[in-house]
C-alpha cells in the first residue's frame, strides 16, 4: 500500500492503527494532547505481558503494571471500574497472564467508542493524510 493508503486505512479500524508503527506514534500524540495517553501505554503495557513467558518476570511485570496504572493514585492511573479495579487487586498476588484481560478489554474499549474517532477528526490526522497525499502526487507527477 502507499503510504497515503495506510494512513487512510488507519481510519477503518484502531487494530490497523494500532498495528502500524507510525499510526500508533501519531495516536499516542494525539492521546498526549487529550491528557490520555495512559490508555494506550496500558494497552501496550498489556499486549507485552501477555508476550511473558518466564514465570518470575510474569510476577514482577504484573507487579509494574499494576503499580503504574491500576492502584490508587498511580502515577499513570487508567480510568476503570471500582469491580475491575478490585478483582486485579485481589489477584495481582497471584497474577496470570489474563490478569488485566478485562481491564485492558474496558479501555481498549473506551479508545474505541471515544478517543479513536476524535483522533480520526483530528487536525493532526487530517493534516497527515494531507501531506502523505500530497507527497504522493509529487512523485508520480514530478513535474508539480
Amino acid at each position: 500500500r502507499s503510504d497515503t493508503g495506510e494512513t487512510m486505512a488507519w481510519s477503518e479500524s484502531m487494530d490497523t492503527l494500532l498495528a502500524n508503527k507510525d499510526g500508533l506514534a501519531a495516536f499516542r500524540t494525539f492521546l498526549k494532547s487529550e491528557f490520555s495517553e495512559e490508555n494506550v501505554e496500558f494497552w501496550l503495557a498489556c499486549e507485552d505481558f501477555k508476550k511473558t513467558k518466564s514465570s518470575t518476570k510474569i510476577a514482577s511485570k504484573a507487579q509494574k503494571i499494576y503499580s503504574d496504572f491500576i492502584e490508587a493514585d498511580a502515577p499513570k492511573e487508567i480510568n476503570i471500574d471500582f469491580h475491575t479495579k478490585t478483582h486485579i487487586s485481589q489477584n495481582i498476588s497471584e497474577p496470570t497472564l489474563s490478569c488485566f484481560d478485562d481491564a485492558q478489554r474496558l479501555i481498549y474499549s473506551l479508545m474505541a467508542k471515544d478517543s479513536f474517532p476524535r483522533f480520526l477528526r483530528s487536525e493532526e490526522y487530517k493534516e497527515l493524510v494531507k501531506k502523505q497525499q500530497n507527497g504522493n502526487q509529487k512523485r508520480w507527477l514530478p513535474f508539480l
